[in-house]
């Protein structure tokens, strides 16, 4: 008894300290800034409204479920796009590229779990979804750029 006791609390434990290590992970990826900032500019090529949702969730009171419709069509565009420009790419199958894409789905159904009883939890989440497909724009700006030169 007291052996499956402790394989059950150091699988919790072990899952937990998973769980933290993705979350810290994907929150530094997304933390991390390049030397030029492209996103706006993939934003207004290819009208993506996520700088217009990050700014509304900033601002306050809002339908979260409208912003997470944006959200979610904009994420579907840049896979589509990046998938478009430059397919086989070592950014397409990068480990930071599947860990944002997997952090995008946890979120998603975060912010959707915490709609009713927490818009705050919401709201966060929404954000982070945000942050998530800025970057993606960013890194689609970036491939454009040095495929262009």
């Amino acid at each position: 008894m007291i052996e499956l006791i402790v394989t059950a609390s150091m699988m919790a434990g072990s899952v937990l300290l998973f769980g933290y290590w993705f979350r810290y992970t994907c929150l530094l990826i997304l933390s991390a800034k390049t030397t030029r900032d492209y996103a706006g500019e993939v934003a207004a090529a290819n009208h993506l409204s996520f700088m217009e949702v990050q700014a509304q969730l900033r601002n306050g009171n809002v339908e979260l479920d409208a912003l997470e419709r944006a959200l979610d069509r904009d994420y579907v565009l840049l896979n589509q796009l990046r998938k478009l420009v430059a397919p086989g790419s070592p950014d397409e199958s990068s480990v930071e590229t599947r860990m944002l894409q997997m952090n995008y789905r946890l979120m998603r159904v975060w912010a959707g779990a915490c709609r009713r009883f927490s818009p705050e939890l919401s709201r966060r989440a929404l954000i982070e979804m945000s942050n998530i497909v800025a970057y993606f724009a960013n890194m689609m700006g970036e491939r454009t750029c040095t495929a262009t030169i």
